[in-house]
């Protein structure tokens, strides 16, 4: 399975380096020279991108591909999605850490069973993470703390979810 590991936010220089919004919590693995990266463009097609260098630069990454060698090529690659294999992530150890993949189409329920939903992604952002729960006709954020999100059942396909008053509410 692919999964997101960056997004091409714009081109760097005159000289094809791209700048990119990372999407992975390794993105030293990612984006390691040599590594090799799926492609998807906005119009739907797809290509593999082979990194030949990478370094930080205000809160991005400047990523040179062998394949983009023109600020042009850069240009016309803004918006790409970046993936790379789940294949290649190294297991976790700690138990209350999960890769986003492994939320994404799980059963959202209440303490007591009633099912509100399905975790469509994972948001993350300066506060923390937010899980996005598609509901019947909306979606719910819901933090992803243990307070609210109590357990965690891969295996078993769920979220249960103890909402505080309210959180619910805006459908």
């Amino acid at each position: 399975m692919d999964v997101v590991v960056g997004r091409v936010a714009k081109a760097h220089g005159i000289t094809g380096e791209l700048s990119v919004d990372v999407r992975t919590d390794s993105p030293e693995m990612r984006f390691k020279l040599g590594a090799t990266l799926q492609a998807r463009l906005r119009d739907g097609t797809s290509r593999s991108l082979t990194v030949s260098a990478a370094r930080p630069h205000a809160g991005r990454l400047l990523v040179r591909f062998e394949e983009v060698l023109t600020r042009d090529v850069a240009e016309s690659l803004r918006g790409t999605l970046l993936l790379g294999s789940t294949d290649d992530l190294p297991a976790i150890d700690d138990p209350d850490e999960f890769y986003d993949h492994e939320l994404e189409g799980l059963a959202a329920e209440l303490v007591d069973g009633t099912k509100i939903g399905t975790v469509k992604e994972i948001l993350h952002g300066p506060g923390g993470e937010l899980l996005v729960v598609i509901r019947d006709k909306s979606e719910a954020l819901i933090p992803f703390v243990r307070e609210i999100v109590p357990t965690v059942d891969v295996r078993g396909g769920r979220v249960v979810i103890d909402p505080p008053e309210g959180l619910l509410d805006a459908d």
